[in-house]
């Protein structure tokens, strides 16, 4: 009971003061990772219909930057351009346990408030660790396999709800402002994981239109808009309505212990979470028995029960993937580049690559199986199991229980930098993404994002 009282109380009371420097500097790292991946995802075939929206959506004095692009816009609206393009390229960060990408909606929303409030960098930061904190509980507590099973992408609608306290901590609304934000954005959750028929672009919408919600949820709250309290544990409540299988217990469960940022993984291949574990087996397999692609057979991917329905069935689809967006999620598509090309970076996610010979050839090598003894640690792990077959007879095998990216194998400050860098290459100068770097690593000490924000915009 009370479950919308009390988070809205633990977010509303939480500041900067509290913070550990560990949770500091990890939420100035995925701001960095959101950054690099908003900007390259603005040059994304589906951002660019969605920057020509915006752009006739008007704007507030300068308007908020969106990232990668020479635009400023409503921030409400750039909020809405720069989620829908962080999420385009699949490199996002993303929580094991809820099964969500948090940065994409909440980065996006708390930029735009941001904007609006003329905060600080300390101020960014809690607006940051309180999103990540509401998104990433509701989205564990909701259990992802029921979320899903009732056709909802949990980025989507717990990253409406996230945003919505982001926004609204930035633009420090009291508690009952706070409340109120919370309760409205319970009416704008939506994002149907129906994208997984044909490969529409919508997946990638969903964290903008969060960002957006959430942004107007904080704005009409701020106005004396009221929304329901028992936004999440009433009887048509966001735990009732979203989920066959919630935990309503596990809200508030061991607060700050740690914060939910430090378990908060990042992508090194740019696909769905639940192709990174079968990847890095295949690519580590590879390597240490010095692999061609021509020495495989086959390749058998044991792969967790609530990833089989979205990257791996049905067959017939993953195995002719029609679009990027399709590449994405079929696991064949990506064992087949880690095979070939020995990485599955956005050089490999190409139409160009989709209509390979050679790929299309390995795609019908890759068998992916149900493996249960995965599913005894999931959600809180996400293991794969592989087993490549060559020509010579050999079957080689491996287990991988913490893809790279994961906060028990994550990439160092020095990797990130690098991703940043390869990433941002056809959008920044070197000399700015210096400067983007300086920026983020200091950004406590910002008295306002104006510096950071303008150093955003691409030069024509």
């Amino acid at each position: 009971m009370d479950e919308t009282r009390n988070l809205v109380a633990k977010c509303h009371d939480l500041r900067y003061e509290h913070l550990p420097e560990e949770v500091v500097d990890r939420t100035r790292y995925l701001l960095l990772d959101y950054l690099g991946v908003a900007a390259r995802g603005a040059l994304s075939d589906s951002s660019l219909p969605v920057q020509r929206v915006v752009k006739g959506m008007g704007k507030i004095g300068r308007g908020a930057v969106v990232i990668g692009t020479s635009m400023r816009a409503d921030p409400a609206y750039a909020a809405l351009a720069n989620g829908a393009a962080a999420h385009s390229l699949e490199l996002d960060d993303v929580v094991n346990e809820a099964s969500l990408h948090p940065a994409v909606a909440i980065m996006s929303a708390a930029l735009g408030a941001g904007h609006l409030a003329g905060c600080s960098g300390k101020d960014l930061i809690e607006g940051i660790v309180v999103g990540y904190e509401v998104m990433i509980r509701l989205g564990f507590t909701l259990d992802p396999a029921a979320h899903y099973a009732r056709g909802f992408h949990p980025t989507g609608t717990c990253g409406t709800m996230g945003s919505a306290v982001t926004a609204a901590k930035i633009l420090k609304l009291d508690q009952r402002g706070m409340a109120n934000a919370l309760g409205i954005a319970g009416s704008q959750a939506a994002a149907s994981m129906e994208f997984l028929a044909d490969g529409a672009f919508t997946k990638r919408l969903h964290p903008g239109w969060a960002a957006h919600s959430g942004i107007v949820a904080a704005l009409l709250a701020a106005e004396g808009f009221s929304g329901p309290a028992s936004i999440l544990e009433g009887k048509h409540g966001f735990l009732h309505a979203y989920s066959g299988g919630a935990f309503p217990s596990r809200l508030l469960e061991a607060w700050g212990s740690p914060y939910k940022v430090m378990r908060t993984s990042i992508k090194p291949h740019s696909c769905c979470r639940y192709k990174q574990g079968p990847i890095d087996g295949i690519l580590e397999i590879m390597r240490q028995h010095r692999l061609k692609a021509s020495d495989v057979q086959e390749v058998k991917l044991g792969i967790l029960k609530a990833g089989f329905p979205i990257v791996a069935e049905p067959r017939e689809l993953k195995v002719n993937p029609k679009s990027v967006v399709d590449a994405q999620f079929s696991m064949p598509f990506g064992a087949a580049a880690a095979v070939l090309y020995g990485r599955a970076s956005l050089n490999e996610y190409t139409p160009e690559k989709l209509k390979s010979r050679d790929v299309r050839a390995m795609m019908k090598r890759v068998t992916c199986v149900h493996d249960p003894e995965l599913d005894k640690v999931f959600p809180m792990r996400w293991p794969a199991s592989v087993s490549i077959a060559t020509r010579t007879g050999k079957v080689l095998k491996t287990r991988i229980d913490y893809p790279k990216g994961d906060p028990e194998n994550p990439l160092t400050w020095e990797e990130l930098i690098d991703k940043f860098n390869e990433l941002t290459d056809p959008v920044f100068h070197e000399s700015v993404k210096r400067r983007i770097v300086d920026r983020v690593r200091s950004l406590e000490r910002e008295g306002n994002l104006d510096r950071l924000t303008t150093l955003l915009l691409r030069k024509e």
